[in-house]
């Protein structure tokens, strides 16, 4: 007699919800809410310090999202633990800290802003000098016509300041401090890696550390009562999940090089954001500058999917 065969039932993986999606939507929805965060500073000025906001925020979305990450976390071993902690040091605590304590010493928002956008080349420099990487002629030229296009944008904002010459450091160091979190993320990736809820946490939860001591030694960490101020943490605590969150799935889906390279779209979508918030004008040189990030940002995006194409050969 024949034996019956044995059929084995394979499980289908199961795929999030955001590999269903197309990349050039989620960086979309990266752009928004990147520059929404911007919009959320600017609101919480009247009201409180930003590192205060940003404290307040972290604590926030450390408490509605504990329920549903710590059975993950407690999995998770220590050591990887540690290092999702540092990258989130780096890309909350000290990109935030580096730009908000140069503008409070006295740099101009407008030059901050910029040293904020020079995180693709900045990145790119670094993969290169430490990493070995090598970028096209291509991707370069992509990357420095993206930042013309942001220079053109926020031109009228660019002005020297009278801060002490090293707190003109302090963005440059924010900026470094996002780069350096961006590559570290995209190699931790490749290894043992945690969900993104838990990952955000843990980010959110090391930064409330880093931002009490710096905001302790200027004042009280007591929240402001006020609507404002109230207003101003669920905005930021909002764009901080949906921003960092789309930052690092974008980045799960490409090339480091490409996600910080779409972000040149960020000043003048914030200068549609100031529009439609706040009634600041709009003008042709924006749009401008708009038409010459995306070409800039076009050439990046060519030249990887050519990489991309050429590597799969």
């Amino acid at each position: 007699m024949n034996q019956p065969t044995a059929i084995q039932h394979t499980k289908p993986m199961r795929r999030h919800w955001h590999q269903c999606l197309p990349l050039l939507l989620l960086e979309a929805g990266l752009l928004l809410t990147w520059s929404s965060g911007l919009i959320g500073a600017r609101l919480s000025i009247d009201y409180a310090p930003a590192l205060l906001v940003a404290l307040w925020r972290s604590v926030v979305i450390c408490l509605l999202l504990l329920p549903f990450v710590y059975r993950p976390l407690l999995k998770t071993p220590f050591r990887v633990l540690l290092r999702y902690a540092g990258i989130g040091l780096l890309a909350m605590a000290g990109y935030l800290t580096g730009l908000t304590q140069g503008i409070t010493l006295g740099v101009p928002v407008g030059l901050a802003a910029l040293c904020a956008d020079l995180l693709p080349l900045g990145m790119a420099l670094l993969a290169a000098a430490f990493l070995g990487e090598r970028l096209v002629r291509q991707v370069w030229l992509g990357l420095i016509v993206g930042l013309i296009g942001v220079i053109w944008v926020t031109h009228d904002a660019l002005v020297l300041g009278d801060a002490p010459l090293w707190a003109y450091s302090l963005p440059v160091a924010g900026m470094l401090s996002l780069a350096i979190a961006t590559l570290w993320q995209k190699r931790a990736n490749t290894s043992p890696s945690m969900g993104l809820l838990p990952n955000l946490w843990l980010q959110c939860f090391v930064s409330i550390f880093a931002f009490a001591a710096i905001e302790v030694s200027q004042g009280s960490l007591m929240p402001v009562p006020s609507a404002g101020f109230a207003l101003s943490v669920v905005w930021t605590g909002l764009s901080t999940l949906l921003g960092y969150g789309l930052y690092w799935i974008c980045l799960r889906r490409s090339s480091a090089t490409r996600v910080a390279s779409v972000l040149y779209l960020s000043p003048p979508i914030t200068f549609l954001w100031a529009w439609a918030m706040f009634g600041e004008p709009l003008s042709w040189h924006i749009a401008i500058g708009m038409v010459i990030s995306s070409v800039g940002i076009w050439l990046v995006v060519r030249a990887e999917a050519r990489k991309a194409d050429l590597g799969s050969v």
